[in-house]
């Protein structure tokens, strides 16, 4: 089971660690965004910093209707104490954690400053 907090601003907050693709580790907060469909986003200065792989470029609708473009890299995350390769779309924006990731989970969070987030594998 993975355990998190929600913050003052009622994000859900889980603490996870991001494997670059020659060994280097770091441990990031997230916020858990049910609306967004990937696997996870991180800053242009998280991929420098652990030299995550291109992948490919991808591509988003927002929601105004424009269109953005964005590269996406390659890492390993743990995840309930699992490494999982993923995709990661790097931006300047807040680090997320999206659906996919959670994808075979189920998410349950206490909507209080303070309150308490799980992650748990679905039986």
């Amino acid at each position: 089971m993975i355990t998190g907090r929600v913050n003052a601003d009622y994000e859900a907050i889980v603490v996870l660690d991001l494997q670059g693709h020659t060994g280097e580790k770091r441990r990031l907060e997230a916020v858990v965004d049910t609306g967004f469909s990937g696997f996870l986003t991180v800053t242009p200065a998280i991929v420098t910093e652990l030299a995550l792989p291109f992948l490919m470029t991808g591509r988003a609708i927002l929601a105004d209707g424009s269109e953005a473009r964005f590269p996406v890299r390659s890492a390993v995350v743990l995840w309930d104490d699992q490494p999982v390769s993923v995709e990661v779309e790097a931006a300047d924006t807040t680090l997320l954690i999206g659906m996919r990731l959670l994808e075979g989970y189920r998410l349950c969070a206490d909507s209080h400053d303070g309150g308490r987030v799980t992650i748990e594998q679905l039986p």
